[in-house]
């Protein structure tokens, strides 16, 4: 039995462990998680230091460095997370649907685990006790494979979570990590269809479409997000240039950042100079049409890549475009499903947008940075699902549930 198989399978007999801990112990365990990274917070930061230090080696993008970097904001950030998990309803048992059938029988819908879910993800390790204390909420055992640079942090994080088991008297291999990074370890996840459940790819747009292609494990569709921001003629200015500012620069790094512009005709010779003050401060690379290059000096023509691209940095596509119905029909072509947005005071716009555009999240007047499972009051969040089977936004709790027909009879026969 090779190692990939025989952490699977203590992960599949933690998971049975798991699955029967009650509300108030799985309340005590992730509330001595969110303590642990607290109080080794030296630890953590000290790993951390190593992976950031192998980045600049590596000449890492700036943008994938803040990815990557912890300080103490941040692993204080990470316990909040555990503790809002920790006092979240459990989810175990939940009813969902009752019927009474007219020969007696009592059918119910209720929430049980999934089971053993794997998890593959890059660079930011802050996931690690996000995506650990959300299974262990809904009751699974988790395999966790985080990517080679953030490996020292990943390491330090999960034996601290391991350790806050132990001291529980709960089974520390509900949380594991894989060590061997190699290509061959992450195949060996995707084939491991006796030990997971539920594999989910939480990085790039690469590592999503291996997943999704290799795997023979069931898998959701995470995370890339080439999100749209839609400044209607019929927008407030400055409203427009706000919620741009905060998409585009607030946290360039993330799946739910804004990575393309569409202008309305009748507002680009007023919006887009304002636009363009706002994005030059910001150091942002604007990628342009021919009909938005007169308005926006420092751009460069766009090509189409520039429309299709999740640049995950300081970089901006813009369209100018005749109609709300362009606006959809260039999102349709080149969106990822994640997150897109339009601003406008008309209410009848707005609609058309929400109910036409095909995404996880469909925002009126509001920033794309919101899809995010703390903001959306989910705790953390192990991913944002773009997809429509089992999950769709982002995935808290509940996403990681399944649920079982409990059948109550008095001697019904068919």
């Amino acid at each position: 039995m090779s190692d990939l198989q025989l952490l699977g399978k203590k992960a599949k007999a933690a998971a049975v462990e798991t699955a029967l801990y009650s509300a108030e112990k799985k309340k005590n365990i992730l509330l001595a998680m969110a303590k642990i990274l607290r109080q080794q917070t030296d630890k953590i930061l000290k790993a951390n230091k190593e992976d950031l230090d192998r980045a600049v080696q590596n000449q890492m993008a700036p943008s994938l460095q803040d990815r990557l970097k912890l300080d103490e904001k941040r692993i204080e950030s990470m316990a909040v997370a555990l503790e809002e998990i920790a006092q979240d309803t459990d989810p175990l048992g939940q009813e969902m649907e009752r019927i009474i059938r007219p020969n007696g029988l009592l059918i119910r819908k209720v929430r049980v685990p999934i089971g053993v879910i794997g998890v593959i993800y890059e660079a930011r390790p802050n996931v690690t006790s996000d995506v650990a204390g959300l299974c262990l909420k809904a009751g699974n055992a988790v395999v966790l494979r985080g990517g080679k640079e953030a490996f020292s942090s990943n390491q330090a994080i999960t034996e601290l979570l391991r350790q806050a088991l132990r001291e529980e008297d709960a089974n520390e291999d509900s949380v594991q990590l894989v060590t061997d990074l190699s290509r061959e370890s992450a195949v060996g996840m995707m084939q491991m269809t006796d030990y997971l459940d539920l594999l989910i790819p939480r990085g790039g747009a690469g590592l999503i479409r291996t997943v999704v292609r290799e795997s023979r494990v069931p898998v959701i569709q995470t995370g890339e997000g080439n999100c749209h921001l839609y400044v209607d003629r019929a927008a407030d200015l400055s409203m427009a240039v706000s919620i741009l500012e905060n998409a585009k620069v607030s946290r360039p790094s993330v799946c739910n950042a804004c990575e393309s512009l569409l202008v309305h005709k009748e507002i680009a010779e007023t919006f887009l100079p304002k636009a363009a003050e706002m994005l030059a401060k910001n150091g942002v690379q604007v990628f342009a049409c021919e009909r938005a290059l007169p308005f926006l000096p420092q751009a460069e023509l766009a090509t189409e890549s520039d429309f299709a691209a999740e640049y995950l940095d300081l970089k901006l596509s813009v369209k100018v475009v005749d109609s709300l119905e362009e606006a959809v029909s260039h999102i349709r072509r080149y969106g990822t499903h994640h997150s897109e947005a339009i601003i406008t005071s008309d209410p009848l716009s707005a609609a058309k947008f929400q109910k036409e555009v095909d995404a996880a999240a469909v925002y009126w007047n509001a920033s794309t940075r919101f899809t995010d499972g703390g903001e959306f009051g989910f705790g953390g969040e192990i991913g944002i699902s773009t997809q429509k089977l089992h999950a769709r936004g982002p995935m808290g709790i509940l996403a990681l549930t399944s649920y079982q027909y409990q059948i109550d009879g008095n001697g019904q026969i068919r």
